[in-house]
């Protein structure tokens, strides 16, 4: 869960899993974490909904893990 102050200043973060509040500093996210959004379209129940969501670092572990087919990884040489 993220909050924005009125210019659209980061203020907080929050795993939607755990709760665990994510350090925010001068509006920039200082922790790893998954931000999701989804628009979902036609063809399915929440036609027209929109999710959002963050997941702590140790939570998006938890959740990769229950998986059947595991996530396809791979290594980024370059960061920026």
């Amino acid at each position: 869960m993220r909050v924005y102050e009125k210019e659209k200043k980061l203020t907080k973060v929050v795993c939607n899993a755990c709760g665990k509040k994510m350090l925010v500093e001068n509006g920039i996210l200082k922790e790893e974490c998954i931000h999701v959004e989804h628009d979902f379209g036609f063809f399915g129940t929440r036609d027209g909904e929109s999710d959002s969501f963050d997941l702590c670092e140790a939570c998006y572990e938890k959740l990769i893990a229950q998986f059947a087919v595991p996530v396809d990884k791979k290594e980024r040489v370059e960061l920026l």
